[in-house]
């Protein structure tokens, strides 16, 4: 194969490769799922309040509870399609923590092929507040918030390749009767790297051999 050739070849793939890791630098962190909603992210208010496909409750399920236009709406914010309430049992109107305040402890696992460039951005409403939101055990959000309204929350940093735990600290504060507990998340919009493909990294490969092998001959025709 002639200078020429080579020197061609190298460029179309060296093109090839900015093309490809261009479209794969950068994409959505994709277990990032708002409370109540389905395996493609659609929330149903009407559904059956089951378990949560995504989130749970320390250990055990948390709850798509609220049913629209009964107790406690319409203090809380309507369920729609974007996300549902959460909460410790299937019937969102249920009383706890009669005497001494109640914490509760909603978790949502999700995994990163690599954790540089993660991000994300989202909001919270919560009954009664959000004493603290933790992403691997550390906290990136100093909670508040309330059954009413959204408050909102962030994290550019300590994200794990492999396994992350997403956690929200919720406390509902005492009262004798007509005291629910719940947490609802959407999140706004995430950001990751993604790992090349093992194709990518032979386009690479192959692209930086060619245009090196082109420069040592154009040398030595110089020479």
């Amino acid at each position: 194969m002639g200078f020429k050739s080579q020197l061609f070849l190298a460029a179309a793939l060296s093109a090839t490769l900015v093309a490809v890791s261009g479209a794969a630098g950068a994409t959505t962190i994709a277990g990032l799922y708002n409370t109540g909603v389905d395996a493609s992210s659609v929330s149903t208010p009407s559904a059956d309040h089951g378990a949560d496909l995504h989130w749970v409750l320390g250990e055990g399920p948390a709850f798509t509870g609220l049913t629209n236009g009964s107790f406690p709406s319409p203090y809380w914010m309507d369920d729609d399609k974007t996300s549902r309430w959460i909460t410790p049992t299937a019937n969102a109107g249920d009383s706890f923590d009669p005497s001494a305040p109640g914490f509760y402890t909603y978790r949502l696992f999700f995994n990163l092929p690599t954790a540089a460039g993660a991000s994300f951005t989202g909001r919270f409403a919560a009954d009664n507040v959000v004493d603290g939101v933790y992403l691997n055990g550390v906290n990136i959000s100093s909670g508040g918030g309330g059954f009413s309204f959204w408050t909102n929350f962030a994290a550019t940093s300590g994200f794990n390749a492999g396994s992350n735990n997403l956690e929200f600290d919720v406390r509902n504060f005492a009262q004798n009767g007509g005291n629910p507990a719940g947490l609802r998340v959407e999140f706004l919009s995430s950001t990751a790297s993604a790992v090349p493909e093992p194709a990518t990294w032979a386009v690479m490969i192959l692209g930086f051999g060619l245009a090196g092998a082109a420069l040592r001959r154009r040398g030595a025709i110089i020479a």
